[in-house]
């Protein structure tokens, strides 16, 4: 399992003013402060601005199913920015390719991202194609991280016909908080230095495994075969 931002892509900007225009569609509230987003969901980031922002619900007031969709369509008006104000992380289509060519192995995504976007990230610079999108865990179901990778294990079985071991489950991701998901959800977190987070700070929120970037593919594939060593 990846997580997608600042793993995979780097579309900061263009999220950003996604997340800008949904939220005061929404509200009628400039989004003014931001809320830190490395290993959450859309749904949880919402609340987050709320409260940083100072805007207050009336009873009975639920805007959380109108920011999703207000987030979607913003999202998609700015596909074709993607490319122009993103990136592909390096390496990180060699990485797909080479954990994709290991036997026995299904790829996906648990992101905090709602499904529409997350498809569109990874398709605006050809990731999409090593991965099976149709099993993955997204921001949209409102669930947090830990929960999105036991739902995608399960997930997984039912599509492929097998089972997929805790043991057998990684899940690759450059935040602490992801890293604190997957012992949550019962995989083994990988982590990489790509985003704001230090060696340091990963190894101290439970990665055993952590690499620079995702450019060294021999030591990526390493640390996949290890984690998952003894499982048949």
């Amino acid at each position: 399992m990846w997580n997608i931002d600042l793993t995979l892509v780097d579309v900061a900007q263009v999220t950003r003013a996604a997340y800008a225009e949904a939220f005061e569609q929404v509200t009628g509230v400039p989004l003014v402060y931001l809320a830190s987003t490395g290993g959450r969901t859309d749904s949880e980031i919402f609340f987050e601005f709320l409260a940083r922002n100072d805007v207050r619900l009336d009873p009975g007031e639920e805007p959380l199913s109108d920011f999703i969709d207000a987030l979607g369509e913003a999202f998609a008006r700015r596909r074709d920015q993607l490319t122009a104000r993103g990136r592909a992380m390096p390496g990180a289509q060699e990485a797909l390719a080479a954990v994709g060519g290991l036997e026995d192995t299904v790829q996906t995504v648990v992101t905090g991202a709602i499904m529409a976007n997350a498809v569109a990230k990874l398709s605006a610079f050809g990731l999409d194609g090593y991965l099976d999108l149709s099993i993955g865990g997204f921001g949209s179901e409102h669930y947090p991280k830990g929960s999105l990778i036991q739902f995608t294990r399960m997930r997984a079985a039912q599509a492929h016909g097998f089972e997929f071991p805790e043991s057998a489950t990684v899940y690759i991701s450059d935040s602490p908080r992801d890293v604190e998901a997957a012992l949550i959800g019962h995989a083994t977190p990988i982590g990489v230095v790509s985003g704001s987070a230090t060696e340091s700070q990963l190894r101290s929120a439970g990665a055993k495994y952590v690499l620079e970037d995702l450019t060294d593919t021999v030591r990526l594939v390493s640390a996949a075969r290890e984690a998952t060593a003894g499982t048949g």
